[in-house]
C-alpha cells in the first residue's frame, strides 16, 4: 500500500486487535491466575510491551513449556505498543500464546507511559505473587516492570542485558542502565555486554553469557519466511533490491536531517529499488514536511518504494533476499549479521558493536554523503566478509531457561 493510501484519517484511533483482547483492562481489578504450587515449581511473569519484545520472548516461553514441573508462567503484555496490524502479526507469526493479561497502557510521554505501567504492573505482582519477573530488551515496559518488581522484593531477570550505546539522548539507553543495575540475573548476548556490566561493578555471579534470543526466533522461522511469495509477487529478484527501515527521532524529526537522508536514498534507489515498510512515526513526518515527492508511487517496486508496515515473516523474507539492509534499528543489525547481508546503519553509534566487529554492519551516521558512499561501496561489491557471533546459534533461550531452572529463586528471600 502506498503513502497516499496508508495515511490515517484525522481523528482515527488504532484499536487493540481482537486477537489480543485483554483478560483484564487498565484500571480494572486483577485476580489470581497461578494454580497451587507443586514441589519447587516457580511462578514466573514474562513481560512484553512493544514489538521487539515479542521476538525475544517467544523462544523463552517455548523453552519454559519444556519444563512443566519447574515453571508456571504468565505472559503479561503491557500494551505499550498497540498498533493493530503489527501487534497481531507478531503473535500470529511467532506462534506466541495469547497474553494472560493485557494492561492496555497505551501511548503518552515517557513519564506518563512509565507511570501507568508501574501502577498496573504493581497490581499484577501483588495479585499473582510471582517468584520471578523476566523482562527483555530496553523499552519503557522493561524498566518500569523491573523497578516495580524490585520494590516488591521480587527477583528480576533481564534478557539482552549489558548493551550500551553511550548515547544518553536515547531513551533506550536510560532504560538499559536502570534495568541492569536492579536486576538479579543478567543474560548477555556477547563479550561487549559482559565487559560493560563488569565495568559497572556487576558481580560475575549475576552475569550469564547465553547468546541472542532474537536469533533463536529468526533461525526458527527462516525457512518459513524464505518460502513466502512476496518478492515473486512484486517482481523482485534475489539480490536485486535493498530494504529500509527508518524511525528514530534523530533521523526523522528534523527536516534538514531527514531531507538529506532522503536525498541519499533517492540517489541509491536510482541504481537499485529500495523497499521501505514505513513506520507510523516516519509516515507522520513525511506528511508534515511535505516529503512525499521523494517516493515512487508505481504499482511495482521502483526507486524508493513505500509499503505499509510488514509482519515479522514478511520483513524477514525481504531481508533474506536483499542486496543490503539500510536501517536505524538495533534488531536488524543483528539479523543482517547472521544472514550475511550487508547492513548500513544510519546512526552515530550502536549498542550492538559485535555486529561491526565480526558481522556485516557498518555505522555511517545520517549525513547524505556518508550514506551514499558506503551504500555504493556495497553495490560495487566492496564488503568485508562477516561471520556469526559466538553462541548466536538458536539455543540462547534454552540456555536461559536451563539456568533459571537450576537457580535457587525464592520470593520470600529478595536480593
Amino acid at each position: 500500500m502506498y503513502l497516499a493510501q496508508c495515511a490515517l484519517a484525522p481523528g482515527a484511533v488504532l484499536l487493540a486487535p481482537a486477537a489480543l483482547e485483554p483478560r483484564y483492562h487498565r484500571g480494572g481489578e486483577y485476580e489470581s491466575i497461578f494454580i497451587a504450587r507443586n514441589g519447587n515449581m516457580l511462578r514466573v511473569i514474562n513481560v512484553v510491551g512493544a514489538r521487539p519484545n515479542f521476538m525475544k520472548m517467544a523462544p523463552i516461553i517455548e523453552a519454559m513449556q519444556r519444563y512443566p514441573k519447574r515453571f508456571q508462567h504468565l505472559l503479561v503484555h503491557t500494551g505499550q505498543h498497540y498498533d493493530e496490524r503489527m501487534s497481531k502479526s507478531f503473535f500470529v507469526d511467532l506462534g506466541m500464546p495469547k497474553p494472560d493479561l493485557n494492561l492496555e497502557v497505551g501511548s503518552g510521554s515517557h513519564a506518563e507511559q512509565t507511570a501507568r505501567i508501574m501502577v498496573e504492573f504493581e497490581k499484577v505482582c501483588l495479585t499473582q505473587a510471582p517468584d520471578l519477573v523476566v523482562v527483555v530488551g530496553d523499552v519503557n515496559s522493561t524498566m518500569a516492570c523491573t523497578i516495580t518488581a524490585k520494590k516488591l522484593g521480587i527477583r528480576v531477570a533481564h534478557v539482552e542485558a549489558g548493551l550500551r550505546s553511550r548515547d544518553m539522548s536515547m531513551p533506550e539507553e536510560i532504560n538499559r542502565l536502570c534495568t541492569d543495575v536492579l536486576c538479579d540475573y543478567l543474560f548477555t548476548t556477547d563479550h561487549f555486554a559482559n565487559e560493560n556490566l563488569a565495568a559497572e561493578g556487576v558481580s560475575a555471579e549475576r552475569i550469564f553469557f547465553v547468546g541472542n534470543v532474537m536469533i533463536d526466533t529468526m533461525l526458527k522461522h527462516q525457512a518459513l519466511a524464505r518460502g513466502l511469495l512476496l518478492t515473486e509477487q512484486w517482481g523482485l529478484k534475489p539480490g536485486g533490491f535493498a530494504t529500509l527501515t527508518l524511525h528514530r527521532p534523530s533521523n526523522v524529526d528534523d527536516p534538514g536531517v531527514f531531507g538529506g537522508i532522503l536525498e541519499a536514498l533517492t540517489a541509491i534507489s536510482a541504481k537499485i529499488p529500495i523497499i521501505f515498510p514505513i513506520h507510523p512515526r516516519t509516515r507522520k513526518m513525511v506528511e508534515q514536511f511535505g516529503f512525499g515527492d521523494y517516493f515512487s508511487m508505481t504499482e511495482k517496486p521502483r526507486g524508493l518504494w513505500i509499503t505499509d508496515p510488514l509482519g515479522y515473516l514478511e520483513l524477514l523474507h525481504l531481508n533474506l533476499n536483499a542486496k543490503m539492509v539500510i536501517t536505524d534499528s538495533g534488531g536488524l543489525q543483528e539479523e543482517a549479521t547472521v544472514l550475511g547481508v550487508p547492513c548500513i546503519t544510519l546512526r552515530n553509534n550502536t549498542e550492538r558493536p559485535i555486529t561491526c566487529e565480526v558481522g556485516t554492519n557498518i555505522i555511517v551516521g545520517n549525513s547524505r554523503d556518508k550514506i551514499l558512499r558506503h551504500a555504493l561501496a556495497v553495490l560495487n561489491g566492496n564488503v568485508p566478509p562477516g561471520k556469526v557471533p559466538e553462541k548466536w546459534d538458536g539455543k540462547a533461550a534454552e540456555r536461559i531457561v536451563r539456568i533459571l531452572a537450576d537457580l535457587d529463586i525464592k520470593r520470600d528471600c529478595p536480593a
